[in-house]
């Protein structure tokens, strides 16, 4: 029986992302990056396909509290047994460049016996590695395991002992008592590296984190998960390269038991830009400006190699791969590595990137001569490829179609290059950018727009909605209250909305993305909807469903990318981007509403 999502807890050091379940196991844990190869994957198998454990010896072990230290990643859990209660402190440094795991034990009352399990499984658990006693640079034992290219060492006061491919060990603290645990990475053609301070250390890492967090510009009632939520997504932006992931997990699925299973550890210019949107809101323009840098060198060379997505450091081949041999969470394969959907051509990319870029410019960030150039070329790409179809936002992978949506984004990619050189005085072909753009507005108005049902379609001729539609108003293409938008809401409500209340992203029952029917509920798309209810004054609806989704989230505040509304869980990848991202807007417009009230 898998852990439920929602009892996980991200730690992060911005280059990685542990989870950490509410039963004191590191299930997942891909070193030294977001989408390296895992050493931990019990999350898409079993204990035996790796996993850390560290919880009290006994049987009526209970948590009686679980947290994060206000503003950060540090994790604190509080362990009661009929022994006493230890505090385990979980984290991973930051400000050395080190990428190691720190687990403390800390005695509160009485004294507690505690035990270790640690299975390491390099490669997504195809590599058994080689584990034996050894010497760090400052001569202390350590615990060394090495597979190929990658190495971790164990250091603690107790180290545990082999048993059947398993290191398991026990030590018990009592009040007043500390235990401290590092598993650090390195490459195996390195010399093991000594021992960190773990006060110091721990000091460090709450101080970036909560002076970060500290800068958060945002009041009001949403104010707590407005802050967690931009925490999140600095954690999936990597320190060094701007990138950001759309998640920290692969092959989590949309469907238990079905094969919507995909790998989200990769950068997406769409779920980046709309990240950089709401860091910009919010006062983070230097965060901003590295992800502008970090697309720049990601997409640099012919624009017709544009991808949707690429590596953390910009790379490009992420071919997709099934790992046959995982069974998969709750047996929901396959387990993916890497993304087919890369292949893809999705129209509205381009869109999502000169929209996100326009903020930066209005939040008075200069171009250089490379990042206006780009933009120019990023246009022209959209104007070669004006007539295509494509595969939509929502990566069908069916046949491509004109998306409502997608033709959208490129009249809004067009006119945000106009305001470009009317508003900042930039050069380009303005008369050539107005002509393309009046077009799309003319071709979606006609095409996109079913008269018969009164309501914008998913697809040109269509008769269908989704839920990207309600991006429409969020690009300046019609007004949130304009009737047309209203009525599609309307048509929405009756098509999309679930028992619970829920929006689906599209029906899946007639196979129209090429896969077999079923998905629950995507929660970005339902706090689209409140951001369509509050500026369309429907604001207590709004309200409603903004503390509907709110309650979805655990309890640390972390959101997946979809819930089951029947059996009451979190479904998809963890924590994912686009669900914190788009509860930032949804909390935004009612501040808004609330403040001019």
């Amino acid at each position: 029986m898998s852990t439920p999502i929602k009892d996980y807890a991200l730690l992060s050091d911005m280059h990685t992302g542990p989870l950490v379940s509410r039963g004191g196991s590191i299930d997942w844990l891909c070193f030294p990056r977001y989408d390296s190869p895992s050493i931990f994957a019990a999350l898409l198998g079993t204990e035996e396909h790796g996993r850390w454990l560290l919880v009290p010896d006994h049987d009526e072990a209970e948590v009686v509290q679980r947290r994060y230290l206000p503003g950060s990643f540090v994790l604190e859990t509080l362990w009661r047994t009929p022994e006493g209660e230890v505090a385990v402190t979980e984290f991973m440094p930051l400000g050395d460049r080190r990428a190691s795991i720190v687990r403390r034990i800390e005695g509160r009352s009485g004294t507690v016996p505690m035990r270790q399990e640690l299975t390491m499984r390099f490669d997504y658990a195809r590599a058994l590695p080689w584990v034996y006693r050894s010497e760090d640079t400052q001569g202390h034992e350590v615990l060394l395991a090495i597979a190929g290219p990658a190495a971790v060492a164990l250091r603690g006061p107790e180290l545990p002992e082999s048993v059947d491919h398993r290191h398991i060990g026990k030590i018990s603290v009592s009040a007043g008592e500390k235990a401290d645990f590092e598993l650090v990475w390195f490459p195996s053609h390195r010399p093991v590296p000594g021992g960190i301070d773990i006060d110091a250390s721990l000091q460090v890492t709450l101080d970036f984190w909560q002076t970060w967090a500290d800068e958060c510009q945002q009041g009001g009632l949403y104010h707590d998960q407005v802050q967690r939520s931009l925490l999140v997504l600095r954690a999936l932006t990597h320190e060094d390269t701007g990138g950001i992931v759309a998640a920290a997990t692969t092959s989590l699925p949309e469907e238990f038991g079905g094969s919507r299973n995909w790998d989200y550890r990769y950068c997406w210019l769409r779920d980046a830009a709309l990240t950089l949107e709401a860091m910009l809101t919010h006062g983070y323009a230097q965060e901003a400006l590295t992800w502008r840098n970090w697309l720049l060198r990601a997409v640099a060379g012919d624009p017709e190699d544009l991808q949707i997505m690429y590596g953390l450091g910009g790379e490009r081949e992420l071919t997709e791969q099934i790992l046959e041999y995982l069974p998969g969470y709750e047996d929901s394969r396959p387990v993916r590595i890497g993304n087919g959907a890369v292949e893809q051509y999705q129209a509205d990319v381009v869109g999502e990137v000169m929209v996100a870029l326009d903020k930066l410019r209005q939040r008075g960030v200069a171009e250089d001569q490379f990042s206006w150039s780009l933009q120019r070329a990023l246009l022209g790409f959209a104007e070669r490829h004006f007539d295509d179809k494509d595969q939509g936002v929502l990566e069908m992978r069916s046949e491509p179609k004109y998306f409502t949506h997608s033709r959208v984004m490129m009249w809004a990619a067009f006119d945000r290059g106009i305001k470009a050189i009317r508003e900042y005085g930039l050069e380009g072909p303005e008369e050539r950018w107005i002509e393309l753009r009046d077009r799309l507005y003319d071709e979606v108005m006609e095409h996109g727009y079913n008269e018969e049902i009164e309501s914008f379609t998913q697809t040109y001729g269509g008769a269908t909605t989704d839920a990207s539609l309600l991006v429409l108003p969020h690009v300046g293409f019609l007004s949130y209250d304009d009737p047309k938008m209203l009525s599609t809401v309307a048509r929405m409500e009756d098509e999309l909305l679930d028992s619970a209340g829920l929006l689906l992203r599209y029906r899946t029952e007639e196979g129209v993305d090429g896969l077999e029917p079923g998905e629950h509920p995507f929660l970005a798309c339902s706090f689209w909807l409140v951001e369509q209810y509050a500026y369309s004054q429907r604001v207590d609806e709004a309200r409603e469903l903004m503390q509907k989704l709110i309650n979805l989230g655990n309890e640390l505040g972390l959101f997946s990318e979809e819930y089951d509304t029947e059996e009451r869980r979190m479904a998809g990848n963890f924590p994912q981007a686009f669900s914190h991202l788009a509860l930032v807007r949804a909390a935004d417009a009612l501040h808004r509403i609330e403040a001019c009230s």
